[in-house]
């Protein structure tokens, strides 16, 4: 039956990391209206910041990421003081009003930073917002990037997190996606991390890659479970050459369908929760005793821009090119170009060019999709106490998402709709059924599975 539902509901939706979603994002939220957002802030508001670094000494043909391939450090170095002026300018705003609980370093690859650019870095910010005692701060690490002195770097801004891109270690896969790196080179650098006092190591699997197979995929799971890791993410490979013209490079043929990719999948979390994870949403797995998994018993877990997170911050704060700003009253994007973005910057201290606000039937349908992205539930009482009338017309709406092939999307539950356990997989999609913009949209999205 899941088969059968994976060839039917394997369609392309969002990853519903926000909603609205980024493709129905429009310039009519500036940086005029960013401003005004960042200084309608209240004090006392927790805040999480994203730092986005746009480069990476190789491009991985398979990256979605807003990235470029540099061989000259000078074009990273020659980055970093237009980061700097909007670290700035947004401090300006915020300053004496915001608490930051986590800090993300994404990219391309922030670990193509130097050590001294990386600690300098992170002493601006701590000079520039005031810190809870226990801010988490996350790394996102190539391991091609890695030595010691960037090891070393990493421990001394105090990084809690370190989440490693693994994808597949099948050479012929790696070859493929223009990815070489070996199992002895990422134990190397997992181990670097933890003897260094880093508490928790979350790997980056990828399903659905060009030449692999449920073989090569299920030997690549069983190296990884080896490193112990606190975290490991299981995505499928978004495959949008529409959106990523580099990945035009990888031949189609050489993808599996949507039913082996499903295969894939399961097979990939069977071995996971084998060894003792617990599953958390769609693609995450965790420890036991690990903040996410205690985030999902407690139906406390989030989701944005980078997954599945433990976060309970209402305020995420992008910085750099294409990162995106989540406030309540609504998302603002930075232009993607890093031209673009050193001018604006040095024109006005601000490079947001598109975002969105949100309506009160945004938030409704925001939250349930949140909901059911993460727990395959929500409740109608806890819908109608926080939205009152709003809720009213999403409570309609999710009693009439019927049978599918007579597996019912939705069940009701006393007062819960609950995805049933066959049909968790497919929970993007089900999730679309209650996006306003995505019947009959313009936006073109990755594989549901």
């Amino acid at each position: 039956m899941q088969s059968e539902l994976a060839a039917r509901l394997g369609e392309n939706v969002p990853r519903y990391t926000s909603y609205p979603t980024a493709p129905h994002f429009h310039p009519a939220i500036d940086a005029a209206v960013y401003r005004s957002w960042l200084a309608a802030l209240e004090g006392g508001a927790e805040i999480s910041l994203y730092l986005h670094i746009p480069y990476c000494a190789k491009l991985c043909w398979f990256c979605a990421c807003h990235t470029k391939q540099t061989r000259r450090y000078e074009q990273v170095s020659d980055y970093l003081p237009s980061l700097y002026a909007e670290i700035a300018t947004i401090a300006g705003l915020v300053s004496g009003k915001a608490l930051v609980r986590a800090i993300h370093f994404g990219g391309g690859s922030p670990t193509i930073l130097n050590p001294d650019d990386m600690v300098a870095l992170t002493r601006a910010l701590r000079n520039s917002f005031d810190f809870l005692p226990d801010v988490e701060i996350t790394v996102e690490i190539n391991p091609n990037d890695m030595d010691d002195a960037r090891l070393d770097g990493l421990a001394k801004i105090g990084m809690t997190r370190a989440s490693l891109g693994v994808q597949d270690f099948d050479p012929k896969v790696q070859r493929a996606i223009n990815r070489e790196q070996s199992f002895s080179q990422t134990k190397i650098v997992v181990d670097g991390v933890r003897c260094r006092g880093v508490r928790s190591v979350n790997l980056d699997l990828l399903y659905g890659l060009p030449h692999q197979t449920q073989d090569s995929l299920s030997s690549t799971v069983a190296q990884a479970l080896t490193l112990e890791p606190d975290r490991i993410a299981l995505f499928g490979y978004a495959h949008v050459p529409w959106f990523k013209k580099h990945q035009i490079i990888i031949d189609e043929a050489w993808l599996p369908v949507a039913t082996e990719r499903f295969a894939q999948s399961q097979l990939a979390a069977r071995a996971i929760v084998g060894k003792g994870y617990e599953t958390i949403g769609i693609d995450h797995f965790a420890k036991p005793g690990d903040a996410l998994a205690r985030a999902a018993r407690t139906g406390t877990l989030h989701r944005n821009f980078q997954g599945y997170t433990e976060d309970r911050c209402e305020i995420l704060i992008g910085l750099g090119p294409s990162s995106i700003s989540q406030l309540r009253q609504g998302y603002a994007q930075n232009t993607p170009s890093t031209a673009a973005y050193a001018r604006m910057i040095g024109d006005r201290g601000l490079a947001v060019v598109r975002g969105i606000a949100l309506s009160d039937d945004d938030r409704v349908r925001g939250w349930i999709i949140e909901r059911l992205m993460c727990d395959f539930k929500f409740s109608a009482i806890d819908l109608l106490q926080r939205f009152g009338e709003a809720g009213h017309k999403l409570l309609r709406q999710a009693s009439s998402v019927g049978l599918y092939n007579s597996v019912p999307l939705l069940e009701l539950d006393g007062e819960y709709f609950v995805v049933p356990a066959e049909s968790r997989p497919f929970v993007r999609s089900i999730a679309a059924k209650f996006d306003e913009f995505f019947e009959g949209g313009t936006g073109r999205h990755s594989s549901a599975v």
